[in-house]
């Protein structure tokens, strides 16, 4: 379940749901609004969130700030109009296709974000069929523990995707889970590296050869670890190779925003060769306008994120990275060593990168419950995932570590073997199996908007979110994937659409508790 209660503050100084004012309000009343706001989001820079962001430091946040303000305004939707935004992708490009094993021939765009690079790698992959005959509904075969984003670029772009099993001991996908699925209609196979899940990296070469061997093309997810596994491997780690070294290997994706910490709104999509990136590219002049050619999913973008990414790369430079990968890996061991000695948590994997999960025996079998477990941290001031089990898989209790993080492993294991202790001394959240059965007998669409009140009122919130979040995240492990979804639908549609006068948000921001940090 999201983390959506975040610590209570005071009012706002400025009223956020009242509309436009009849006058413009003062700079400084604007910022204290937007402080306010910010005074309710995870404690990023304090080396606690170990989700969601990733910490340069300051002084390389203020450079990448800076460069970002500097081209906020120009815009990438005409390269000729603003020549430097293509100097700066290019580069971006060049730089990232020589940092993952590639040549002069690689090409590629930077685009928002990892769901952006890989959505367009499955359009290339559809209109690259598309172009050679290939008729009829098309697929993508990709291993359960690939990214969601296939998933919905999957429906986006009128794909099926279809999802292998992976071994639930090592994790890692190879060829052997992804060739029953092929047929006349496949037109890609994924691999990642890591899985974000859990940190494997999946046989690649296999999966690569496989896809050659069947005239497919091949995309590898590299957009959690792109970045820092090669850095990893110059330190002398034994990263499996994944990147464009590896023969049939056609496309990548590395998040810039990740692991290279650079501002948000920072990716690379990379292919082997132009020709393939070349139906990347969506065309239109049948219109009465001006002829719209875009390379990515966006017509406008802010050349902010491309200066803010080529600064931050520059500002840090190899070494820096290389310390950046030094302490990360230091952490990452540091962390898995103290996962494996709090018994009963299991690490699973074990991890190729510094993404870390760990895995508990229920209370029903002597454990603990892991959705307990991640709200004891956060009460401890501590932000740790609650990742739900699927099909023969556990819930697991995830980490994504970064330098200031992983500073703070220590305090993190300290706090945590507190939190066990208390987790276990904790009535099992797992829901009523008649109240399961009664949600899970109907269809999921059946399921509608009064149902979250409902459910959350029964939790103990009243209508927001309750305090605790294990009853809610324990009911939605339970419960059917797609009933789960539809639940997460129906309430986040409740967030962002709310009537004059309810106070939903008032209290979800009052259900954070204390603020124990």
């Amino acid at each position: 379940m999201p983390d959506l209660a975040p610590d209570p503050v005071g009012p706002l100084p400025v009223d956020l749901c009242g509309g436009l004012p009849d006058r413009g309000l003062p700079a400084d009343a604007l910022m204290s609004a937007l402080d306010a706001l910010r005074g309710r989001d995870a404690r990023w820079r304090e080396g606690t969130t170990f989700a969601y962001c990733y910490d340069p430091g300051p002084e390389v946040e203020a450079i990448g700030k800076a460069a970002y303000m500097a081209f906020l305004g120009e815009n990438a939707l005409d390269p000729l109009a603003f020549p430097s935004l293509l100097e700066l992708e290019n580069a971006l490009v060049g730089i990232g296709a020589r940092h993952l094993g590639g040549g002069a021939d690689v090409a590629g765009n930077f685009t928002t974000g990892g769901t952006e690079s890989i959505t367009l790698a499955l359009k290339t992959a559809r209109d690259h069929a598309r172009a050679r005959g290939r008729e009829g509904r098309l697929n993508v075969v990709v291993p359960e523990t690939a990214h969601a984003a296939f998933h919905k670029a999957a429906r986006l772009l009128d794909l099926e995707a279809r999802v292998a099993p992976v071994d639930g001991r090592t994790w890692r996908a190879v060829a052997a889970d992804l060739e029953p699925l092929i047929d006349g209609g496949t037109v890609l196979l994924v691999a990642s590296a890591p899985s974000y899940g859990i940190g494997v990296i999946d046989d690649v070469p296999g999966i690569a050869a496989l896809a050659q061997s069947r005239g497919l093309l091949c995309h590898v997810d590299a957009c959690v670890g792109g970045w820092l596994l090669p850095l990893w491997r110059a330190l002398g780690e034994p990263v499996p190779p994944f990147d464009f070294s590896v023969p049939g290997v056609s496309s990548l994706s590395v998040d810039l925003h990740k692991y290279a910490f650079c501002p948000k709104g920072a990716s690379l999509i990379l292919y082997r060769d132009p020709g393939l990136r070349a139906h990347q590219i969506t065309s239109v002049s049948d219109w009465l306008g001006y002829t719209v050619i875009n390379p990515t999913l966006l017509s406008t973008r802010s050349g902010g994120p491309l200066a803010g990414a080529w600064a931050t790369l520059h500002a840090l430079g190899r070494e820096g990275y290389l310390d950046i990968a030094r302490r990360t890996l230091e952490g990452t061991r540091a962390l898995v060593a103290g996962l494996q000695a709090l018994p009963p948590l299991r690490v699973e994997g074990p991890p190729d990168f510094c993404l870390v999960a760990a895995s508990a025996p229920r209370p029903s079998e002597g454990g603990v419950s892991l959705f307990h477990v991640v709200d004891e941290m956060k009460a401890r001031g501590w932000t740790l995932q609650a990742q739900l089990g699927r099909g023969a898989h556990r819930e697991t209790l995830h980490a994504s570590l970064t330098p200031a993080t992983a500073a703070r492993v220590p305090e993190l294991l300290r706090d945590l073997r507190e939190a066990l202790r208390a987790a276990a001394d904790l009535p099992d959240p797992t829901p009523d199996p008649g109240l399961v059965a009664a949600l899970a007998g109907q269809p999921a669409a059946a399921l509608g908007p009064e149902l979250i009140d409902a459910l959350l009122s029964s939790f103990g919130g009243g209508g927001g979110l309750p305090e605790r979040l294990a009853p809610i995240s324990a009911l939605l492990n339970e419960l059917p994937a797609a009933h789960a979804d539809r639940l997460f639908t129906l309430f986040f549609n409740r967030l962002n659409h709310r009537a004059p006068g309810d106070d939903l948000l008032a209290r979800l921001q009052a259900a954070g508790g204390a603020d124990a940090r």
